[in-house]
Protein backbone atom coordinates (compact mmCIF):
# COMPACT_ATOMS: atom_id res chain seq x y z
CA UNK A 1 0.00 0.00 0.00
CA UNK A 2 1.39 3.43 -0.90
CA UNK A 3 1.43 6.86 0.94
CA UNK A 4 -1.26 9.98 0.62
CA UNK A 5 -0.30 12.73 1.59
CA UNK A 6 -4.12 15.03 1.85
CA UNK A 7 -4.17 19.08 2.67
CA UNK A 8 -7.47 20.18 3.37
CA UNK A 9 -9.00 23.95 3.25
CA UNK A 10 -5.23 24.72 4.87
CA UNK A 11 -4.37 28.14 6.23
CA UNK A 12 -1.49 29.37 7.91
CA UNK A 13 -0.89 33.06 9.27
CA UNK A 14 2.01 34.39 11.15
CA UNK A 15 -0.08 37.36 12.97
CA UNK A 16 -2.08 39.59 10.10
CA UNK A 17 0.09 38.13 7.39
CA UNK A 18 -1.02 34.79 5.68
CA UNK A 19 1.66 32.74 4.33
CA UNK A 20 -0.74 29.82 3.06
CA UNK A 21 -4.33 30.25 1.50
CA UNK A 22 -6.82 27.51 1.26
CA UNK A 23 -4.88 24.82 0.20
CA UNK A 24 -6.24 21.67 -1.05
CA UNK A 25 -3.94 19.19 -2.58
CA UNK A 26 -3.58 15.37 -2.66
CA UNK A 27 -0.14 13.67 -3.45
CA UNK A 28 0.56 9.82 -3.81
CA UNK A 29 3.28 7.67 -3.89
CA UNK A 30 5.56 6.78 -7.29
CA UNK A 31 5.25 10.56 -7.96
CA UNK A 32 8.01 13.14 -7.69
CA UNK A 33 6.04 16.36 -7.31
CA UNK A 34 7.72 19.68 -8.17
CA UNK A 35 7.51 22.89 -6.26
CA UNK A 36 7.52 26.34 -7.82
CA UNK A 37 7.33 29.75 -6.85
CA UNK A 38 9.11 32.74 -6.84
CA UNK A 39 11.00 33.60 -3.55
CA UNK A 40 8.66 34.20 -0.91
CA UNK A 41 5.62 33.01 -2.49
CA UNK A 42 5.12 29.77 0.59
CA UNK A 43 6.99 27.22 -1.16
CA UNK A 44 8.74 26.42 1.98
CA UNK A 45 6.25 27.34 4.37
CA UNK A 46 4.25 24.15 2.58
CA UNK A 47 6.93 21.63 2.87
CA UNK A 48 6.90 22.86 6.49
CA UNK A 49 3.30 22.30 6.51
CA UNK A 50 3.20 18.69 4.81
CA UNK A 51 6.71 17.91 7.45
CA UNK A 52 4.79 18.83 10.64
CA UNK A 53 6.98 21.42 11.70
CA UNK A 54 4.21 24.03 11.32
CA UNK A 55 0.71 23.81 12.30
CA UNK A 56 -2.35 25.07 10.60
CA UNK A 57 -4.29 28.02 11.41
CA UNK A 58 -6.83 26.12 9.90
CA UNK A 59 -7.65 23.24 7.40
CA UNK A 60 -6.06 20.06 8.02
CA UNK A 61 -2.90 17.51 6.83
CA UNK A 62 -3.56 14.01 6.96
CA UNK A 63 -1.65 11.06 6.46
CA UNK A 64 -2.80 7.91 4.96
CA UNK A 65 -5.90 9.50 6.60
CA UNK A 66 -4.29 10.39 10.10
CA UNK A 67 -4.55 14.24 10.60
CA UNK A 68 -1.03 15.61 11.65
CA UNK A 69 -1.25 17.40 14.78
CA UNK A 70 -4.06 15.48 16.07
CA UNK A 71 -3.80 11.71 15.12
CA UNK A 72 0.12 11.96 14.91
CA UNK A 73 2.81 14.47 15.64
CA UNK A 74 5.01 13.87 12.51
CA UNK A 75 4.25 11.50 9.25
CA UNK A 76 5.81 8.13 10.59
CA UNK A 77 7.92 7.95 7.74
CA UNK A 78 9.13 11.08 6.31
CA UNK A 79 12.73 12.35 5.52
CA UNK A 80 13.25 16.81 4.84
CA UNK A 81 16.33 18.73 3.53
CA UNK A 82 14.82 22.29 3.95
CA UNK A 83 16.87 24.97 3.49
CA UNK A 84 20.53 24.88 4.23
CA UNK A 85 21.41 21.35 5.57
CA UNK A 86 22.99 22.10 9.47
CA UNK A 87 25.17 19.73 11.22
CA UNK A 88 27.77 19.54 14.18
CA UNK A 89 30.66 21.13 13.34
CA UNK A 90 33.42 19.19 14.86
CA UNK A 91 31.69 15.76 13.65
CA UNK A 92 32.26 13.82 11.01
CA UNK A 93 30.03 13.60 8.44
CA UNK A 94 29.07 9.77 9.48
CA UNK A 95 29.15 10.53 13.24
CA UNK A 96 26.99 13.29 12.27
CA UNK A 97 24.43 11.02 10.38
CA UNK A 98 24.96 7.72 12.71
CA UNK A 99 23.76 10.65 15.79
CA UNK A 100 20.52 11.52 13.84
CA UNK A 101 20.05 7.80 13.23
CA UNK A 102 20.24 7.01 17.10
CA UNK A 103 16.94 9.03 17.53
CA UNK A 104 14.47 6.11 15.78
CA UNK A 105 17.44 3.55 15.48
CA UNK A 106 16.14 1.84 12.81
CA UNK A 107 18.82 1.62 10.66
CA UNK A 108 22.68 0.18 11.29
CA UNK A 109 25.80 1.76 10.34
CA UNK A 110 25.86 0.06 6.68
CA UNK A 111 22.83 1.29 5.43
CA UNK A 112 24.05 4.83 6.92
CA UNK A 113 27.26 4.11 5.01
CA UNK A 114 25.45 3.08 2.23
CA UNK A 115 23.56 6.58 2.24
CA UNK A 116 26.61 9.03 1.96
CA UNK A 117 28.10 6.95 -0.51
CA UNK A 118 24.98 7.04 -2.71
CA UNK A 119 25.43 11.22 -2.49
CA UNK A 120 29.27 10.71 -3.71
CA UNK A 121 30.73 10.89 -0.33
CA UNK A 122 33.31 9.01 1.44
CA UNK A 123 31.89 7.27 4.57
CA UNK A 124 35.31 7.34 6.14
CA UNK A 125 36.06 10.64 5.46
CA UNK A 126 37.91 11.79 8.98
CA UNK A 127 37.46 15.39 7.86
CA UNK A 128 34.35 17.34 10.61
CA UNK A 129 31.29 19.23 8.93
CA UNK A 130 33.06 22.50 9.28
CA UNK A 131 35.77 21.77 6.55
CA UNK A 132 33.16 20.39 4.30
CA UNK A 133 32.87 22.51 0.96
CA UNK A 134 29.26 23.62 0.15
CA UNK A 135 28.60 21.03 -1.96
CA UNK A 136 29.55 18.15 0.41
CA UNK A 137 27.30 19.29 2.93
CA UNK A 138 24.32 19.78 0.58
CA UNK A 139 25.13 16.44 0.07
CA UNK A 140 25.78 15.44 3.45
CA UNK A 141 22.13 17.01 4.12
CA UNK A 142 20.49 14.92 1.51
CA UNK A 143 22.33 11.39 2.65
CA UNK A 144 20.22 12.32 6.03
CA UNK A 145 17.55 12.87 4.20
CA UNK A 146 17.00 9.41 2.39
CA UNK A 147 19.29 6.96 5.13
CA UNK A 148 16.30 6.04 6.78
CA UNK A 149 14.05 4.87 3.52
CA UNK A 150 11.55 7.43 4.01
CA UNK A 151 8.21 6.60 2.27
CA UNK A 152 8.00 11.05 1.52
CA UNK A 153 11.01 12.53 0.95
CA UNK A 154 11.06 16.14 0.59
CA UNK A 155 14.06 18.32 -0.55
CA UNK A 156 14.31 22.19 -0.99
CA UNK A 157 16.61 23.35 -3.66
CA UNK A 158 18.84 20.20 -3.34
CA UNK A 159 20.20 20.70 -6.76
CA UNK A 160 21.55 23.87 -4.80
CA UNK A 161 25.78 24.34 -4.36
CA UNK A 162 26.59 20.99 -6.97
CA UNK A 163 28.67 21.05 -9.43
CA UNK A 164 27.31 18.69 -12.75
CA UNK A 165 28.78 16.23 -11.86
CA UNK A 166 27.21 15.68 -8.42
CA UNK A 167 23.86 17.15 -9.93
CA UNK A 168 23.99 13.63 -11.92
CA UNK A 169 24.61 11.97 -8.65
CA UNK A 170 21.77 13.27 -6.82
CA UNK A 171 19.45 12.96 -10.44
CA UNK A 172 20.64 9.06 -9.77
CA UNK A 173 19.52 9.17 -6.02
CA UNK A 174 15.63 10.35 -7.72
CA UNK A 175 15.30 8.44 -9.88
CA UNK A 176 15.85 5.30 -7.59
CA UNK A 177 13.24 7.03 -5.16
CA UNK A 178 10.86 6.81 -7.93
CA UNK A 179 11.61 3.33 -8.33
CA UNK A 180 11.22 2.65 -4.73
CA UNK A 181 7.20 4.11 -4.85
CA UNK A 182 8.30 6.75 -2.84
CA UNK A 183 6.50 10.28 -3.00
CA UNK A 184 9.45 13.07 -3.50
CA UNK A 185 8.85 16.76 -3.31
CA UNK A 186 11.22 18.88 -4.27
CA UNK A 187 11.45 22.55 -5.67
CA UNK A 188 14.16 23.69 -7.58
CA UNK A 189 15.29 27.42 -9.15
CA UNK A 190 16.03 25.45 -12.33
CA UNK A 191 13.44 24.39 -14.89
CA UNK A 192 15.04 22.23 -16.55
CA UNK A 193 15.29 19.61 -13.20
CA UNK A 194 11.52 20.03 -12.47
CA UNK A 195 10.50 19.34 -15.95
CA UNK A 196 13.24 16.33 -16.05
CA UNK A 197 11.98 14.71 -13.49
CA UNK A 198 8.26 15.45 -12.21
CA UNK A 199 5.16 14.02 -13.31
CA UNK A 200 3.17 16.35 -11.52
CA UNK A 201 3.85 20.21 -10.39
CA UNK A 202 2.41 22.64 -7.91
CA UNK A 203 2.94 26.14 -8.62
CA UNK A 204 2.28 28.06 -5.58
CA UNK A 205 1.97 32.04 -5.92
CA UNK A 206 1.73 34.46 -2.51
CA UNK A 207 0.91 31.78 -0.36
CA UNK A 208 -1.92 30.39 -2.97
CA UNK A 209 -1.58 27.20 -5.52
CA UNK A 210 -2.70 28.66 -8.62
CA UNK A 211 -2.01 25.76 -10.64
CA UNK A 212 -1.40 21.63 -10.07
CA UNK A 213 -1.14 18.57 -11.54
CA UNK A 214 0.02 16.33 -14.11
CA UNK A 215 2.65 17.97 -16.34
CA UNK A 216 2.56 16.37 -19.42
CA UNK A 217 -1.74 17.48 -19.35
CA UNK A 218 -1.02 21.25 -18.44
CA UNK A 219 1.49 21.50 -21.27
CA UNK A 220 -1.73 19.95 -23.54
CA UNK A 221 -4.11 22.25 -22.48
CA UNK A 222 -2.17 25.26 -22.25
CA UNK A 223 -1.23 24.77 -25.79
CA UNK A 224 -4.21 24.23 -26.67
CA UNK A 225 -5.37 25.83 -30.16
CA UNK A 226 -2.29 28.09 -29.90
CA UNK A 227 0.24 28.40 -32.38
CA UNK A 228 3.48 30.00 -33.27
CA UNK A 229 4.15 31.71 -36.32
CA UNK A 230 7.01 33.40 -38.29
CA UNK A 231 6.82 35.18 -41.45
CA UNK A 232 9.59 35.34 -44.56
CA UNK A 233 9.36 38.96 -44.89
CA UNK A 234 8.06 40.68 -42.14
CA UNK A 235 9.30 41.81 -38.42
CA UNK A 236 7.66 40.27 -35.45
CA UNK A 237 6.36 43.61 -34.64
CA UNK A 238 4.35 43.91 -38.48
CA UNK A 239 3.24 40.62 -38.32
CA UNK A 240 1.51 41.32 -34.88
CA UNK A 241 0.61 44.68 -36.44
CA UNK A 242 -1.51 42.74 -39.30
CA UNK A 243 -2.83 40.15 -36.83
CA UNK A 244 -4.25 42.81 -34.09
CA UNK A 245 -5.74 44.95 -37.49
CA UNK A 246 -7.07 42.40 -39.96
CA UNK A 247 -7.17 39.26 -38.33
CA UNK A 248 -8.24 39.48 -34.51
CA UNK A 249 -11.71 38.20 -35.17
CA UNK A 250 -9.86 34.61 -35.21
CA UNK A 251 -6.58 35.50 -33.35
CA UNK A 252 -5.24 36.32 -30.35
CA UNK A 253 -1.79 37.44 -29.82
CA UNK A 254 -0.67 35.71 -26.28
CA UNK A 255 3.20 36.28 -26.13
CA UNK A 256 6.18 36.11 -28.52
CA UNK A 257 9.72 34.56 -28.51
CA UNK A 258 12.59 35.80 -30.04
CA UNK A 259 11.73 34.58 -33.63
CA UNK A 260 8.01 34.19 -33.39
CA UNK A 261 5.20 34.96 -32.43
CA UNK A 262 2.34 33.03 -29.84
CA UNK A 263 -0.77 33.19 -31.53
CA UNK A 264 -4.35 31.72 -29.96
CA UNK A 265 -7.16 30.28 -32.65
CA UNK A 266 -10.24 32.13 -30.53
CA UNK A 267 -12.51 31.11 -33.12
CA UNK A 268 -11.69 27.54 -33.30
CA UNK A 269 -11.23 27.98 -37.14
CA UNK A 270 -9.25 25.74 -39.38
CA UNK A 271 -5.50 25.95 -39.83
CA UNK A 272 -6.17 25.62 -43.35
CA UNK A 273 -8.74 29.08 -43.17
CA UNK A 274 -6.17 30.66 -40.59
CA UNK A 275 -3.30 29.90 -42.95
CA UNK A 276 -5.73 31.24 -46.52
CA UNK A 277 -6.04 34.79 -44.07
CA UNK A 278 -2.10 34.72 -44.06
CA UNK A 279 -1.73 34.34 -47.58
CA UNK A 280 -4.74 37.00 -48.54
CA UNK A 281 -2.68 39.60 -46.48
CA UNK A 282 0.59 38.85 -48.55
CA UNK A 283 1.90 36.73 -45.68
CA UNK A 284 4.54 34.52 -46.61
CA UNK A 285 4.68 32.28 -43.67
CA UNK A 286 8.17 30.77 -42.69
CA UNK A 287 6.95 28.83 -39.68
CA UNK A 288 3.36 27.75 -38.64
CA UNK A 289 3.28 24.85 -35.97
CA UNK A 290 1.26 23.42 -32.71
CA UNK A 291 2.30 25.76 -29.97
CA UNK A 292 4.30 23.60 -27.37
CA UNK A 293 5.06 25.32 -24.00
CA UNK A 294 7.85 24.97 -21.85
CA UNK A 295 7.23 25.07 -18.11
CA UNK A 296 8.85 28.22 -17.78
CA UNK A 297 5.90 29.76 -20.20
CA UNK A 298 3.53 28.10 -17.84
CA UNK A 299 5.00 29.74 -14.92
CA UNK A 300 5.68 33.12 -16.57
CA UNK A 301 2.11 32.84 -17.77
CA UNK A 302 0.66 32.42 -14.00
CA UNK A 303 2.85 34.23 -11.80
CA UNK A 304 4.46 36.96 -13.73
CA UNK A 305 8.46 37.48 -14.47
CA UNK A 306 10.19 34.07 -13.99
CA UNK A 307 12.06 33.72 -10.67
CA UNK A 308 14.85 35.35 -9.64
CA UNK A 309 17.26 32.87 -9.62
CA UNK A 310 16.09 30.98 -12.86
CA UNK A 311 16.25 34.58 -14.62
CA UNK A 312 20.03 34.77 -13.57
CA UNK A 313 20.63 31.54 -14.70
Amino acid sequence: MGTVVRLEDYCKSFKSAEVLKNINLTLESGKVIGLKGKNGSGKTMLMRAISGLILPTSGKVYINDKELGRHISFPPSIGILIENPSFISNYTGFKNLKILASIQNRISDDEIRDAIRKVGLDPDDKRTFKKYSLGMKQRLGIAAAIMERPDIVILDEPFSGLDPVNSRILQDVVMELIGQNKIVIFSSHQMSYVEEFCKDIVIINKGDVVLSGDLDNIKREFGKNQLVVSAVDKTLDDLENIINEHMSDILEITGRTKEELIIKNVADVSRKQILSKFISENIEIERFETYKPSLNDIFVSKVGDADEKEAAE
